[in-house]
């Protein structure tokens, strides 16, 4: 049987880079930049509305400059006092209108990137649901929460207002040369004359900053999972007990210090190009009046002060588009990083998957019969080549070998046997939390991987040595077995698993929360609160892994009255250390080194001496147990 060990010390943030992208690779840019456009594809009529908006603003916003050089030839210096209103409230007009469409862009844009980000959110949440055990007993929690929260979150700005805004100063940039080109061809060719330089220095920033990016973001997960792991009630306590709060506290501190040069780095990274390229934007009027000069200095065409002084406008108009344009590439770039994590998770393999056409059982009897059963973890061993257990991929021993068994329904099946023989993983297969690697097991003589995920979860309840509590009332938790459950269903289930009085006699009776883990509760408490969740759910098989394993001698004969009452007419199957909770068992199994070594009766097995008379003994040895709940 395989158990994982808490570790405080930091590991790598990204456990399935290796699995899928070799280090240092970079992947095709544009087939991900194709899959992020897809994103956006359900969001088509939006984004039609956005670009219409955005062309409909660039058009009017260009055509003040026109007005002003109007004003300034022919208005005012032939003193038409009613043009150079109907002028002037046309350049009002234009900037009303203009505001008012950025707004409506604004809003449609932001929707459509928020959606966006909630399907996103979605489909890694959905992805992870799915994913096999293996996947989170070799993935940190922090790791995990960092991927949706950090990253998606690290995204926001790109996906709500990035596409609006390349296309918004794309259109304006377009508009804007060409109404340049209506004004002057010459001026604009002087003025567009760096824009190669520009497009380069950009492309470097974009570059540098995906990388760093990409650095920032993997420190980030890494202090996501510390806090996770040390600030949770376990860890709190572990800390405090070993006298280790001090070493993690300074731990912590090693990893922000990394952060903060990261941030840092992330911050200035190619500011001071962004910054050359401000400067020269910002001296391109003093360029354009000198080439004006010039030109006429020269004997040229002379060009009219309305022009000059819109050409100006206009040039000063290119610059916070053409800037943005740039900033815009540079935040793609630094995005790509982003995405590319989010990907990784979106496309890790799920390796249990529903057939294409399940099978559905409308009432299960509740028969399960292991047929030649093979399972070893090598097949979902980590990238660096260690199984489930820790042990090499290469060559790992079977932890179960050749299991034939079958369970009648309504009987019990108790397995038993010396740590490490496979007892648990044995009640990991019959709900799929892992498949077989050989051989198959089957209820009701359909093989569980055919049979619909709906069916499995209605058929196969687990009540495990691992009790988890949602930090809700009691009553929640109790009805995530069953969410339609009444009231008195749940104070049925809770007196079938001894624990009613004690829920009856809080202040708060069954909206009493259960606080992180449930730690506001005892061991054996919480233990009776998991079987009560299971009692409501009301399964045909019913799987106890160790379940009485947090109770005292007491309490342990209390339940164990409850679990016969709900054993009556349904299949158990029972894994247990205390052998003197299997006595009555109709079959019991004793496992050794991931084999059938005996199975009978108590009293047949007794009867032949062996290896269960031994476990009996050594049971009985270490009575009586010291209370626990």
């Amino acid at each position: 049987m395989h158990h994982d060990t808490p570790h405080w010390t930091p590991s790598p943030a990204n456990p399935t880079k290796s699995e899928h992208s070799p280090p240092g690779a970079d992947p095709d840019q544009p087939a991900q930049l194709r899959r992020i456009l897809r994103l956006f594809r359900p969001y088509r009529g939006r984004l039609a509305l956005v670009g219409l908006l955005v062309a409909a603003s660039a058009l009017v916003s260009v055509a003040s400059p026109f007005l002003l050089r109007e004003i300034l030839d022919t208005a005012i210096p032939e003193r038409r006092t009613g043009l150079l209103s109907l002028l002037a409230l046309g350049m009002i007009a234009a900037a009303v209108v203009t505001s008012v469409f950025g707004v409506l862009q604004t809003l449609v844009s932001t929707t459509v990137g928020q959606r966006v980000m909630h399907d996103l959110r979605t489909a890694v949440y959905d992805r992870l649901q799915r994913m096999p055990l293996a996947f989170f007993t070799r993935t940190r929690t922090g790791e995990v929460q960092s991927r949706i929260a950090n990253d998606i979150g690290g995204m926001q700005a790109t996906v709500t207002s990035t596409a609006t805004s390349l296309v918004s100063n794309l259109t304006s940039v377009v508009a804007t040369v060409v109404a340049m080109l209506a004004l002057d061809w010459r001026l604009t060719v002087v003025s567009l004359l760096l824009l190669p330089l520009f497009v380069w220095i950009s492309r470097r920033v974009g570059r540098e900053r995906k990388r760093i990016t990409s650095q920032r973001q993997k420190q980030m997960a890494t202090m996501s999972a510390m806090v996770t792991e040390s600030l949770s009630v376990s860890g709190i306590l572990l800390g405090r007990t070993m006298g280790r709060s001090d070493s993690l506290t300074r731990d912590f501190a090693r990893e922000s210090e990394r952060l903060v040069g990261l941030e840092v780095r992330s911050s200035m990274a190619g500011r001071w190009r962004m910054s050359t390229i401000g400067i020269v934007m910002a001296a391109m009027p003093a360029l354009i009046y000198w080439a004006a000069g010039m030109v006429m200095d020269s004997g040229g065409p002379s060009v009219s002060l309305g022009t000059l002084v819109a050409f100006v406008s206009l040039q000063q108009g290119l610059f916070r588009p053409a800037v943005s344009l740039l900033s815009t590439g540079v935040d793609i770039q630094t995005s790509l990083a982003l995405f590319q994590r989010i990907f990784e998770y979106l496309d890790l393999p799920i390796d249990i998957t529903e057939p294409a056409e399940p099978v559905r059982l409308d009432k299960v009897r509740g028969e399960v019969r292991f047929d030649r059963v093979d399972f070893t973890y090598a097949n979902e061993s980590s990238a660096k080549g260690s199984g489930a257990d820790g042990s090499s991929a290469k060559g790992l021993k079977p932890t179960l070998s050749g299991i034939d068994l079958t369970v009648p329904a309504g009987s019990s099946l108790a397995v038993v046997g010396p740590t490490g023989s496979g007892k648990t993983t044995l009640s990991y297969l019959v709900p799929r939390l892992y498949d077989v690697t050989g051989g198959r097991i089957l209820i009701d003589g359909v093989d569980v991987r055919d049979l619909d995920f709906d069916t499995l979860s209605r058929a196969v309840g687990v009540v495990s040595q691992e009790t988890y509590l949602f930090h809700a009332s009691v009553a929640d938790n109790l009805r995530f077995a069953k969410p339609e459950a009444t009231d008195e269903e749940l104070v049925a289930a809770a007196r079938a698993a001894q624990i009613h009085d004690h829920i009856a006699s809080l202040p708060e009776g069954y909206d009493t929360l259960v606080g992180e883990r449930g730690y506001r509760f005892s061991g054996g408490e919480k233990q009776r609160l998991a079987i009560a969740r299971t009692i409501l759910r009301d399964p045909p098989v019913l799987i106890l892994d160790e379940a009485t394993s947090a109770l005292d001698t007491r309490t342990e004969h209390a339940v164990q009255q409850a679990i016969d009452t709900l054993s009556a007419g349904r299949t158990t199957i029972t894994i247990a250390h205390r052998l003197s909770t299997v006595r009555d068992a109709d079959q019991i199994v004793v496992l050794d080194g991931g084999r059938i070594a005996e199975r009978g009766s108590h009293d047949e097995l007794l009867a032949r001496g062996g290896r269960y008379a031994a476990l009996v003994r050594r049971d009985e040895s270490l009575a009586p147990v010291a209370p626990a709940g």
